[in-house]
């Protein structure tokens, strides 16, 4: 069975992470490039991923900031 594209891990990853409560509404995401480094990855997938995220509600993302868990995320 092919392994599902890295943006899809990440994604699932982050959407796991906040239905555990690991991760709470405005904690930060960490940096693309530490992502990139987690997932030994080039800044692509991490970004494609967030995009997805963040189009999806589950991340508000702030020029300059970072990319924080949406205050109300999804069920």
């Amino acid at each position: 069975m092919p392994q599902a594209p890295l943006y899809e891990q990440i994604i699932a990853d982050v959407v796991a992470s906040i239905r555990a409560g690991t991760l709470q509404p405005g904690d930060k995401l960490p940096s693309i490039a530490e992502m990139g480094e987690q997932y030994q990855s080039s800044a692509w997938p991490v970004r494609y991923a967030l995009r997805i995220l963040e189009e999806r509600g589950w991340i508000v993302t702030r020029q300059g900031k970072g990319s924080f868990v949406a205050p109300q995320p999804p069920a």
